[in-house]
């Protein structure tokens, strides 16, 4: 690990009871991993905001047996193949699936995917998990 810097932080009492209480649910050994994560967080968040080259998962619940989704769901996705990495394809049932399309682009891009991909008709559930590049978090 890089040089480590030691800070302190002043925090009202209830509210450190809180964080504490939260670290002990997330099985956190300790307060500065949990404030590392926070902090690589908000940074992701930051890259998303700022539309820079970010990855992400794209999750998608449907009826397969829908008139005509599937055929929309490819072409849709054959438009976008420059930001689509890998798709994977899951039966949930008899009637549903689930995919996951991993995806990797410009922030504003992927969230247009997302939401051209949810709003076709007989999509029960869609939703963008965002992560990062890693370029900017050590």
């Amino acid at each position: 690990m890089s040089n480590l810097v030691r800070f302190s932080i002043s925090l009202e009492e209830t509210l450190l009871q809180k964080f504490d209480q939260r670290l002990k649910e997330q099985n956190y050994e300790n307060r500065s991993e949990a404030i590392r994560d926070l902090i690589r967080e908000n940074i992701v968040e930051k890259e998303w905001v700022q539309n820079e080259t970010v990855a992400g998962t794209i999750t998608l619940v449907y009826d397969h047996h829908k008139r005509g989704l599937v055929q929309k769901l490819t072409v849709l996705q054959h438009s976008f193949h420059h930001m689509i990495i890998s798709t994977q394809h899951i039966h949930l049932d008899h009637d549903n699936c689930l995919e996951v399309i991993i995806v990797h682009g410009e922030a504003h891009s992927l969230i247009r995917l997302t939401d051209k991909l949810k709003s076709i008709k007989g999509i029960k559930y869609g939703h963008l998990a965002m992560a990062t590049s890693g370029k900017e978090l050590i």
